[in-house]
């Protein structure tokens, strides 16, 4: 088996690489790579959980700045791509609406609400995708009320999110987002300017530390990475949680009868089927990771999803078992960068499978329509999950 990304979009969002991981950390756990049509410099991926949190850990070494360069293109000015005192300082500009006593406020007066009137369109049915019908809607509704972008318009979000996302692989579909949603959101960061409403926007606009606002520039920026995140990581882990509760019936019912395993299904399907799989950081010096020589402007992939299935930090790594004793995973990387949005997904996660619990029982899998796969290199989901279950009016 040869290490080899894939090459075209349709083999990108096909791929299953974990295999290929699993030897690479049995055999060379820095894979490297000599280029590809998006960034021509030779690459170094990390493969093994140890070196993946040193990685991630040391941000003096291993810069996020590369993501400015890359995605930041169709992002703007991103804390993701930020260092340092200037990181800090701008991840405290926004990281108090992120906090999960905050982000309870939300459960009861939008998540709640978005996730049941979902359900209640698809309950007389019997049958429904629950990907088409409610992963790829849910989220991207709930991310937008918590914005105050209006609902109505959370399908046109959905659309930008996924085409900002993937604008590496698609330029000129990815900047046309990102300036279409920018001309969006410019009428409502102007109206919360004079008139804050107690929505994130409202908060965004007029957070304030030491006399320091949100330039513009930075205010985009974080919308642009925002609404995606929010929406499109969300909705393919939500998915995964599915698929894996759909295909372990014995777990199923088990949660069916005590949702307080729902806890136990969100942290072991976010450690085995994360939905983004790797975080992009670049060298600022010579040096070296696992013994492979890395030189100084190299861009290090740390493969989280390949760090999620070593064997020297869990027990059975391919197997999805809700029993598994409690280890830090990856999902949400680890360090200075460590997701912002994480307590917003796990109650998102929370919220979504108890309302599908509760209101489509007998709920499996469609014994007519193909079995559901989980695909994907960099991002994983499945990309439809037809299932019955007994209706109700």
């Amino acid at each position: 088996m040869s290490y080899e990304m894939p090459s075209g979009m349709d083999a990108w969002w096909a791929a299953q690489p974990y295999e290929m991981w699993a030897r690479a950390r049995a055999e060379r756990p820095v894979i490297r790579y000599e280029g590809n049509p998006i960034d021509p410099r030779p690459s170094f991926h990390v493969a093994r959980h140890d070196d993946a949190v040193a990685v991630l850990r040391d941000w003096e070494t291993f810069s996020s700045s590369i993501n400015s360069e890359v995605i930041g293109t169709y992002m703007g000015e991103l804390i993701l791509g930020m260092n340092g005192p200037e990181h800090r300082q701008y991840r405290n500009l926004v990281a108090h609406t992120f906090r999960a006593s905050v982000l309870e406020r939300w459960d009861a007066e939008l998540v709640r609400p978005v996730i049941d009137a979902l359900i209640a369109g698809i309950a007389p049915r019997g049958r429904a995708d629950l990907v088409a019908d409610v992963t790829a809607r849910y989220p991207v509704q709930v991310i937008c009320g918590i914005v105050g972008v209006p609902l109505e318009d959370h399908e046109q979000f959905a659309a930008w999110a996924d085409e900002i996302n993937t604008g590496p692989l698609n330029p000129e579909r990815g900047m046309a987002a990102s300036q279409a949603m920018r001309a969006y959101l410019e009428p409502l960061v102007e109206e919360r300017r004079s008139r804050p409403t107690g929505d994130l926007l409202s908060e965004l606009v007029h957070a304030e530390i030491d006399g320091e606002r949100l330039s513009d520039e930075r205010l985009y920026g974080f919308l642009r990475l925002l609404l995606p995140a929010g929406a499109e990581t969300t909705f393919r882990v939500m998915g995964n949680a599915l698929f894996a509760l759909l295909t372990h019936p014995d777990a199923l019912a088990a949660v069916t009868a005590d949702r307080e395993l729902l806890a136990a299904v969100i942290e072991e399907t976010l450690r085995w089927e994360t939905s983004v799989t790797m975080v992009s950081r670049v060298a600022t010096v010579d040096t070296e990771v696992a013994g492979c020589p890395i030189p100084a402007g190299s861009p290090v992939n740390v493969l989280t999803g390949s760090a999620n299935h070593d064997a020297s930090r869990f027990d059975d790594p391919e197997a999805w078992r809700i029993d598994r004793p409690p280890a830090q995973h990856l999902a949400f990387g680890t360090g200075p960068h460590q997701c912002l949005g994480m307590h917003l997904a796990r109650l998102e996660l929370r919220a979504g499978l108890d309302a599908i619990l509760n209101g489509l029982p007998g709920l499996r899998l469609d014994p007519d329509a193909p079995v559901p796969v989980v695909a994907g290199f960099a991002f994983r989901g499945p990309t439809s999950l037809p299932v019955v279950f007994d209706p109700r009016p």
